[in-house]
Parts: C-alpha cells; sequence; structure tokens
C-alpha cells in the first residue's frame, strides 16, 4: 500500500500558485521534507515538473555563470534537462540553491521578466545565510517547513 504525507503547507502552495505569483523559497532544515513536499506538489498541480538539484549537479551551477535573464536561462536549462519548458503550465523546482548563489540572484530576473513561469526554490537555513548571492528582496515568496508533526 502507498502512503502519502499530506503537509499543512501544501493548500499554501496552491494558493501560492494560483495568485500572480513571484518565485518561492522553500526554506527548512535539513531532512523536512522540503523536496518530497516539491515534488508531489509539483507533479500534481502542473503539466509538467522540472527538477535541478544544485548539490548533485555541477553541470546545472554552471549553466548560471553566464547571464542571469530568464529568455537565457531557460533554453540552457532544457538542453540540460532534455526537455521543454513551457512557462505557462509547467514548474521548475531548484533544489538545494544555497549551492548555487547566482541561481538565487536570478529569481528577481524570473519575477520581472518570467512571472508566468512557476518557479519553486528550496535550501536549508545554514546555506542560505550570507555567501555571495545577491538576495532578491521583494522578488520572491517564501515559506517555511517545519518538522513533521501528527495532529
Amino acid at each position: 500500500m502507498l502512503v502519502s504525507m499530506k503537509r499543512r503547507l501544501y493548500a499554501e502552495l496552491q494558493a501560492w500558485k494560483a495568485s500572480r505569483r513571484k518565485p518561492l523559497l522553500l526554506y527548512g532544515a535539513r531532512q523536512v521534507g522540503k523536496t518530497y513536499l516539491l515534488e508531489q506538489f509539483g507533479r500534481q498541480e502542473f503539466a509538467a515538473f522540472h527538477y535541478i538539484n544544485f548539490e548533485r549537479d555541477s553541470g546545472a551551477v554552471r549553466l548560471f555563470e553566464g547571464s542571469l535573464a530568464p529568455k537565457d536561462l531557460v533554453p540552457l536549462l532544457e538542453l540540460h534537462l532534455n526537455a521543454t519548458i513551457n512557462p505557462h503550465s509547467d514548474i521548475l523546482v531548484l533544489d538545494e540553491i544555497q549551492d548555487c548563489p547566482r541561481a538565487l540572484t536570478s529569481l528577481k530576473y524570473f519575477a520581472e521578466s518570467m512571472p508566468e513561469l512557476a518557479v519553486c526554490c528550496a535550501g536549508s537555513y545554514v546555506g542560505l545565510v550570507g555567501g555571495e548571492a545577491s538576495f532578491p528582496v521583494g522578488k520572491v515568496s517564501t515559506l517555511t517547513l517545519y518538522t513533521m508533526s501528527f495532529q
């Protein structure tokens, strides 16, 4: 029997999707279920789920070394993922974003130039504090996922 964990934050993710959205940054400590939640949400709520993990994929980190404009990044991401990204129906999940500071900076440009693309990022507190990234203040929505409780 397949058991699915329903998180309270799922409804907030649905509200984010329904709104005129900014990129979403999902914070949380390691191993609380950020990746699981975003994958479940992405696969159930969007036509296609595109996933990059910066911790495991150094090639993806290199994609962000040049232009951070979405019109330049999306074609590079499509080549890297070997998939077409439809900004109107798909979701792009950037996991372990603390391992690619320029990807964090790029969220500002996704908010300004391609708000129709659902971009969700996950990162742990430790890596997101400080660093070489220019944090996109006012250009991202944030949520925090805490450890699971059984209420």
